[in-house]
């Protein structure tokens, strides 16, 4: 694993660096010249002393107490124990990690989104952006001009530069530098409050950023991630659902719930009951839309279904969907989000012999579009 950490000034990037080099055994690596430049084939890196543990959220570059200069490509077992290697470009870098891909390293060096779009395509690759409040950091920094650091922060984090209330420059997707052009691109996310090194240690620790999955999803979330993402075409006017059929782990058909092909889209008035046209007991009808899991089986068929079937779902299915499930042969049912007839439609499922177990995100790894590890 490479682990690049990212975050404001004081935000406790180093310290983080420091615990995962220590606790870890993670080998640290820096970057001499952050400019993109290709690696010619005899770039040099140095082998340099351990750095000394800085204090919480202190972002300070304590000073190398040896160098030795080294072979482009060791081995792993050449890299000494709690020292860090030095490489004179990002792309020399991503060279020597993917090489040594088995081995763990970590780095506050990649801060650009040219940077990180270097390593960011890596199966091995994590981003951990970490943040703290903004009085926090600025006790922590020790500077004596509140405003100074405020503007400062305003520059790193948006690419605005403030002065005297007039905006100099407004160009944050055009500075290389700014944070914000890095959030889409962040794995991990950590708010950093803590007032002891004992605390952030802990929840770095509860965050068991070394777990593969972090990395490459389990099959649940991914079939969970799936389903998120079908549910975002629905526009029924009551919820989003959307549901994934599964058989030996290769998706056979995907739903999200909506009105009848031909008839309007229920948020165009095709379903007066999902709308609230239908106001009064007089004039209700029937909601003629079809869920997300009835629309996944209609797609299936029954033949396509088969033997041990597994339909993942963001909800609990309704009871008229679970006796659709049982009949079409689905042997178990994964979901996210409660339903108001759970223990109903869980007694049929358990009566027919279907496995039915709730996918849950704060104990599993979340993978849906948007979500983030974090506090």
């Amino acid at each position: 694993m490479l682990l690049a950490v990212i975050g404001p000034r004081f935000s406790g990037k180093k310290e983080i660096r420091n615990y995962y080099v220590s606790v870890h055994g993670f080998v640290s690596v820096h970057i001499l010249n952050q400019q993109l430049a290709p690696s010619a084939p005899d770039d040099q890196f140095k082998v340099i002393g351990a750095r000394s543990p800085s204090p919480v959220g202190n972002d300070e570059v304590s000073s190398p107490q040896a160098v030795v200069t080294t072979p482009p490509i060791p081995c792993q077992s050449e890299i000494p124990t709690g020292q860090a290697l030095n490489f004179s470009t990002a792309a020399a870098l991503l060279r020597y990690v993917t090489v040594n891909w088995r081995q763990n390293f970590v780095t506050t060096d990649l801060c650009t989104r040219t940077l990180v779009g270097l390593f960011v395509r890596r199966p091995f690759f994590m981003l951990l952006s970490v943040e703290a409040p903004l009085t926090t950091r600025f006790l922590r920094s020790g500077e004596k001009s509140l405003e100074k650091f405020v503007q400062e922060d305003d520059r790193a984090t948006f690419g605005v530069e403030i002065s005297d209330s007039t905006i100099i420059s407004d160009s944050p997707q055009q500075d290389p530098s700014c944070l914000l052009n890095l959030r889409d691109m962040v794995n991990a996310h950590v708010i950093n409050s803590f007032t002891t090194l004992r605390g952030l240690h802990e929840h770095l620790a509860s965050l068991d950023l070394m777990n593969p999955e972090h990395l490459r999803p389990g099959w649940d979330a991914y079939f969970m991630t799936l389903a998120s993402l079908a549910s975002q075409r629905s526009n029924c006017m009551k919820r989003r659902v959307g549901a994934v059929l599964v058989r030996e782990n290769r998706v056979v058909s995907t739903g999200y719930n909506g009105t009848p092909r031909g008839l309007p889209n229920c948020n165009e008035g095709g379903c007066s009951t999902c709308n609230g046209t239908a106001l009064t007991p007089e004039t209700r009808i029937e909601c003629v839309c079809l869920h997300a899991e009835e629309n996944a089986l209609l797609e299936a068929g029954r033949e396509r279904v088969g033997t041990n079937a597994v339909l993942y779902c963001n909800t609990c299915p309704c009871l008229k969907c679970t006796i659709k499930i049982i009949q079409t042969g689905v042997k178990a049912v994964v979901y996210n989000l409660a339903y108001k007839v759970d223990d109903m439609s869980a007694s049929l499922f358990h009566e027919a012999g279907v496995e039915l177990r709730r996918y849950n995100p704060q104990k599993e790894f979340r993978w849906f579009p948007g979500d983030h590890v974090s506090t």
